[in-house]
This record gives C-alpha cells, structure tokens and sequence, in this order.
C-alpha cells in the first residue's frame, strides 16, 4: 500500500510538470510565434523560414529542459514524499505490533503536520491500550491472589474432615463457613465492579440531596459505629447540599466512602464529614482516624485490590475494590476524587460539578 500511494503521489507530480510544459509548448507555439511573426511583418523580413528556425530552436531547448525538469522533480518529489510517508510506514509496523499483542512501539513524530497529528493519535491510543493491558493483568493476578487463600483453607478443611484428621466439630464447619462467606463478599465485590464499569449505560442524572444521602448511609452503619464508639461530626454546609447526579451510583459512592472510614477507624476514633463549595463543584470529604495509612499508600489507594492495612486480611480490611468502584462512578459524574493523610488522619474526599 506504501508504494501505491507513493506511485500515485509521484503520478500526481509527473502530471502537473506534464500539463505545465503542454501549456509553454502551446504558448511559444501559438503566442510567442505569432508574436516573432507580426515583428517580422513590421520590418519586412521575410518570416517562414526565420519561423520555422525559431520554433525548431525553442522546441529543442524546450525538449531538454523539460527533461531535465522532469528527472530533478522526479527525483526531488520522490525524496521528499518518501520523507513524509516515512510516518505512514511507521504507523503500519506500530499497528502490526499492537495486533499481534505488543504495545511498547511508538511512532516517531518530527513535524506538525495532518499525518504527524495521526501519529501522535496512534501513540496516545497504544498508551492507553498498553496501560489497559498492564490493568487486566494486575486484575487477574489479584483475583487469583484473593481466590486462592480461601479456596486453599476450604480444601485443607475439607480434606481433614474427609480423613478424619479435623474432627466435624461446629467450630470447623463454622470456619469453613467464614471462608464460603469470603468467597461470596468477593464475587459480589467484583459484580459491583462490573456494574460501575457499565454505569454509564444507565446514567440517569436527577437533583440529589447530598445530606440525606449521608444520613441514609450512615444509618446503615449504625450498629457497627455504636458498637465500635465511633464520634460522628457532620459539617454540611447549605449552599454546598444539592448536586445533580445519579442517585443510585451516588449512593454507591457514599456507601462505600462510609464503609472505608468504619473499617479503618478504631476503636472510639472520630469520623468527619463535611461539604463544601469548590470552584464551580461541591465537594464532600471523608476524614477517620486512622494511624496504619501512609502518604505511598495513599497514592495508591483508588486502584483496584490495593489495600493500605500491613497484614492484608479481608477481618479488617475489604478486598480492596471499594475505592476504584468510588473513582469510576465520580469521573463518571464528570468529578475527581483524590485523599491524603496527616497527623493521625486520612481524609478521601471527591468533588460533582454543580
């Protein structure tokens, strides 16, 4: 295909010199002899044979110079086309490396022109492709990771029972439960992820009340915040309440935000939430207690399986999606999300344009 539309291109050239030395060729014919002719008339010199001796003479040179100009623009056309399909011949190999599963070729990019912004384009495109690769199988290694601790001590269990090493004590059918109820909590942590995910199918964008919404969440939680006598501080400022979001994703976001700060906080920790107006944006924030979060982990907190707790066990901590299905459904809403921690204290916040 490269040298197709090099030979069209170069057809291209050797057409336009064609049509310009047709056009010389009928001017000297037509005008510049007609021209010779009426002076020749005016001082009555005798013209046919001068005529015929100066068109004889302008068309040979005329014949070498056009050849001339046709090899030296061939030759030049030919430099010069190949220069800037040189990009185009790139972009062909890129493709064929991205197709076959290789996403680190980049297109080399030196002008600014049409083709150059394509390739720019390609390379922004294999980014992202190699970026999502890179993803899938972060993804699968966790879930491998997440399914294989309990799978493991279900089949010991199993297996002792079955030889009769672990006695059919309750207490072991109840550890084999726990562990059933592991597997259960992930599979429906990663359906929730499919969901936000596709979120965007359902979007259905509606004037939300962001301090009902934490009221409602927070009452879900209620038996684990007594339990745990965590201090609650709402801070909800009026002219930073209402929003215009998707309830029910909204109410996810919520939840989980919710979820993570009565995990993480300790024994009688505080909890804040507090609202407030942001450059053209609401913003609601999240600060707990909690003392086993630093500033690495924070910058890695929103991807997905991460987990900020040393020990990684799910008795504490969740499978370490609640915070990625957070991120996906607030830049679904057009907002940001982002966190830090401080003295004693993280703080996740995210922001909805109003």
């Amino acid at each position: 295909m490269r040298a197709s539309l090099l030979a069209k291109l170069m057809l291209i050239n050797i057409v336009v010199i064609g049509v310009v030395v047709f056009v010389a060729w009928f001017s000297i014919d037509i005008l510049a002899a007609d021209y010779v002719t009426s002076l020749m008339k005016e001082f009555n010199i005798l013209p046919w044979e001068t005529h015929r001796f100066f068109l004889g003479t302008l068309h040979q040179y005329l014949l070498r110079s056009s050849l001339i100009a046709v090899l030296l623009a061939g030759a030049l056309s030919f430099l010069l086309i190949r220069r800037v399909l040189k990009p185009l011949s790139q972009m062909t190999d890129v493709t064929s490396k991205i197709a076959s599963g290789d996403y680190s070729k980049r297109v080399s990019v030196t002008t600014r022109d049409e083709i150059s912004q394509v390739a720019q384009a390609l390379n922004r495109m294999a980014d992202s492709l190699q970026q999502i690769e890179q993803l899938r199988k972060d993804m699968v290694a966790n879930v491998a990771h997440e399914l294989r601790t309990p799978l493991t001590n279900m089949r010991g269990y199993i297996e002792g029972l079955t030889d009769g090493v672990v006695p059919a004590a309750p207490e072991n059918f109840e550890l084999l439960q726990e562990e059933t109820l592991r597997l259960v909590a992930l599979v429906e942590d990663l359906l929730q992820l499919s969901k936000a995910d596709a979120a965007m199918v359902t979007f259905q964008p509606a004037v939300v009340d962001l301090a009902e919404m934490v009221d409602t969440s927070l009452d879900l939680f209620r038996s684990a915040i007594n339990e745990k006598a965590f201090s609650i501080v709402k801070h909800i400022q009026k002219d930073a309440t209402f929003v215009s979001a998707d309830r029910d994703k909204l109410m996810q976001v919520i939840h989980n935000l919710v979820d993570n700060a009565t995990r993480y906080t300790p024994q009688g920790g505080n909890i804040a939430i507090t609202t407030y107006p942001r450059d053209g944006a609401v913003r609601i924030e999240f600060a707990n207690d909690c003392t086993d979060v630093t500033k690495e982990d924070m910058a890695l907190i929103f991807e997905r399986f991460y987990r900020g707790e040393r020990s990684r066990s799910r008795k504490l901590g969740g499978s370490g999606i609640g915070l990625s299905i957070v991120r996906e459904l607030v830049e679904m809403h057009g907002g940001e999300v982002g966190g830090d921690t401080d003295s004693g204290q993280v703080r996740i916040w995210f922001d909805l344009p109003v």
